[in-house]
């Protein structure tokens, strides 16, 4: 990736950023909050579109590392489907935080986005399907990102300590992801959420930092203690379980750039180099 891809890649993430944010950044009254949202919605599609864009590079354009990804797509499209109804029990995180350890963060990212729009097909799209599909990309790319590759060859008491820390590691990631997903999830649409006369409610007039104070104790007593806490359970026990497992198939299947990229040395001599050598 050049550095001017990264330089877009940056703004672009931080434009979907404060898609979300509104709120906390253009004042507005209630009415004019909930008229404005579906705007704010329309504005991460081609946002989206350019991280995908940019997402994919030589090193996602393989044919396997691009089967992998259909694959995955559909799996965790599948899982999310059948958890649709049950709420905070979103195991489609666990896919995501071990495919995006997997195989890297713009492969998380791109397979949150398309996660989110197939499985929305069965579901139903929404103004906040684009908020879904940026925020489970920011899951999936999150877990690429993180620290401490798993050491190979090592001695095998070595190495089972370092794949369960490996999954500590995830177990916890998974812990933050959900309850951060759940607020950014609230924060687009909490200025028509609730009345205008509560003590959790948006005001206009407000200060940036009485807003924040009023929004995080919107989301503490309306997702954070309930379905962020479902979700964080899930994901715990979700990678708990499936995840040395799965992560071992997924690495397994990867295909490495630099093992695709490289051309066989040839074993056999050519006439001329046999002739010289007489």
């Amino acid at each position: 990736m050049t550095r001017a891809q990264r330089a877009l890649l940056l703004v672009a993430n931080l434009v979907a950023a404060a898609a979300f944010a509104w709120p906390l950044i253009v004042p507005a009254v209630p009415s004019q909050a909930q008229a404005a949202a579906p705007w704010a919605a329309l504005a991460l599609v081609p946002i989206a579109v350019v991280l995908v864009l940019i997402a994919l590079d030589a090193s996602i354009r393989s044919a396997t590392t691009l089967a992998m990804l259909g694959t995955l797509t559909a799996v965790g499209a599948a899982v999310r489907i059948a958890g649709t109804g049950v709420g905070g029990v979103e195991a489609v995180f666990v896919v995501l935080i071990l495919a995006g350890r997997a195989f890297g963060a713009r492969f998380g990212f791109l397979l949150g986005v398309l996660v989110i729009a197939l499985s929305s097909i069965a579901s139903g799209f929404g103004p906040w399907t684009p908020f879904q599909m940026v925020a489970c990309a920011w899951v999936g790319a999150g877990a690429g990102l993180l620290p401490g590759a798993r050491p190979r060859g090592s001695a095998p008491r070595r190495e089972r300590g370092a794949r369960w820390r490996e999954v500590a590691l995830l177990a916890s990631y998974g812990v933050v992801a959900s309850y951060a997903f759940g607020a950014v999830m609230n924060l687009w649409f909490w200025p028509f959420a609730v009345g205008p006369a509560t003590s959790i409610s948006y005001s206009p007039n407000a200060s940036l930092g009485t807003n924040l104070g009023s929004f995080l104790s919107y989301t503490l007593v309306t997702s954070t203690l309930t379905w962020d806490t479902i979700r964080a359970v899930t994901s715990v026990v979700g990678i708990a379980v499936a995840g040395p497992a799965v992560l071992a198939a997924l690495r397994r299947a990867k295909v490495r750039p630099e093992s695709t990229s490289e051309t066989p040395r040839s074993t056999s001599r050519t006439p001329e180099s046999t002739s010289r050598t007489r």
